[in-house]
């Protein structure tokens, strides 16, 4: 690692620290919307099938503009991207306090969630830019950020709710949220390369070298074995995650726990996902890829076996303790994944297609469970579904081997 004269921090260390707080922002906030089901079902009268349609069609624009913002922040460098899309994500929550039709709701979440495709994509691939070695850790360490937001936003926006009503809560997370994001892009810069530098840990001691660019291009990645294996991985993955946090909560309502405790679930899921997330990074760069993600395995299975029996405040606590570790590994994993099986030359669009893969899975479950519930009334066969998804997405995982290009560096490590 070479700097200019002068500079006592490395910047892409600040590049993590932005990337954390990011992440704090851009989950927390949308982790929110739990919170604000029951509300909105209490005045308007929709099901929750309806309702947790907005939510889905929103997830699947998050998923698949992934893959165009992931290209933007290739080409163009996270800046513009963050720009635009923390403008558009801010916006969608405050248009959201003047809803009064149904229609209104998927208008203003589909807005949100062009600007959410910037949550990971943007300071995950930059982070993947900035840091040849330690890669892992270091995305460990901002997404931290992530089980932070997810801590204290809803505990934050559940207060809100109950002083001041849904409506203003919305105006408040959604102006918050933009002018955070929009500051933190002005400083956000793409690679070391841009500023005179080299990524962390370069073997070449060149300036300004481009070493760590470089990998399988996005056209060859997606014809591999490898890479659609981890893309289905995820999409399992991904629906799990998004019925457990859409649903979750109204789950435990219908149990009789107060909307308050029941919060409580969302930011002690944030709060474990927190120690997962620093850790998995270590082991990443440790394990390697697979072994890293098949330990996620153990307490998501666990989580939702018993999320199956659970019907107490405590049991769903316990739950939310195992749920939140698998949560907070899983999706730490795709961006050193991604760097190390496929480079970081077309990173940003590698990335953003899993994403939008992910956007599917999480788009079609969370309606598909608020449907079973309409019909069923209650939870249990869509929870029996999640269990079977995670163990596909186990044997999935299990198959994975190693890329051309990953095999090529961990040779010329040796050497």
């Amino acid at each position: 690692m070479t700097e200019k004269a002068g500079r006592r921090i490395y910047y892409g260390f600040i590049i993590a620290a932005l990337g954390f707080l990011i992440q704090a922002i851009f989950w927390g906030t949308y982790r929110s919307f739990g919170l604000f089901f029951n509300p909105l079902l209490n005045e308007f009268g929709w099901t929750r099938a309806e309702l947790a349609g907005a939510a889905s069609a929103g997830w699947l624009i998050v998923g698949l503009m992934n893959f165009p913002a992931g290209a933007t922040v290739d080409r163009f460098g996270p800046r513009i991207t963050l720009t635009v899309c923390g403008s558009l994500f801010g916006l969608g929550y405050v248009l959201m306090s003047g809803v009064h039709g149904l229609w209104q709701v998927y208008v203003f979440y589909i807005i949100m969630a062009v600007g959410m495709s910037a949550a990971d994509v943007v300071p995950l691939s930059t982070i993947a830019r900035w840091f040849a070695q330690k890669r892992g850790t270091i995305t460990g360490i901002a997404k931290v950020g992530t089980g932070i937001g997810m801590m204290a936003i809803p505990l934050i926006a559940s207060r809100l709710i109950e002083s001041e009503g849904w409506r203003t809560s919305y105006i408040v997370l959604g102006g918050v949220a933009i002018a955070a994001l929009v500051l933190m892009a002005q400083l956000l810069k793409r690679d070391p390369a841009s500023m005179g530098l080299q990524a962390y840990g370069a073997r070449s001691a060149a300036t300004g070298s481009k070493a760590p660019e470089e990998g399988i291009h996005l056209k060859q990645a997606v014809r591999t074995r490898q890479f659609r294996i981890l893309c289905l991985a995820y999409v399992l993955i991904t629906t799990v995650a998004e019925v457990v946090m859409m649903h979750a909560v109204p789950h435990a309502i219908d149990l009789g726990i107060t909307s308050t405790a029941a919060a409580g679930m969302l930011s002690l899921i944030g709060a474990t996902s927190i120690a997962a997330r620093a850790a998995i990074g270590v082991l990443v760069d440790r394990l390697g890829s697979k072994k890293a993600l098949l330990l996620c395995f153990i307490p998501q299975l666990s989580a939702l076996v018993c999320l199956q029996f659970a019907d107490s405040l405590s049991a769903l606590y316990v739950f939310a303790v195992l749920y939140g570790l698998s949560h907070g590994g899983f999706f730490t994993l795709i961006a050193p994944i991604v760097a190390q099986l496929f480079g970081t030359v077309s990173h940003g669009a590698l990335f953003g297609v899993i994403m939008a893969g992910n956007g599917v899975g999480g788009a079609i479950g969370p309606v598909l469970t608020g449907r079973a519930f309409d019909v069923l009334g209650s939870y249990r066969v869509p929870f029996i579904g999640l269990i079977v998804m995670g163990l596909t997405g186990l044997l999935l995982v299990a198959s994975l081997t190693k890329t051309d290009y990953q095999i090529e560096v961990e040779a010329r490590n040796r050497h």
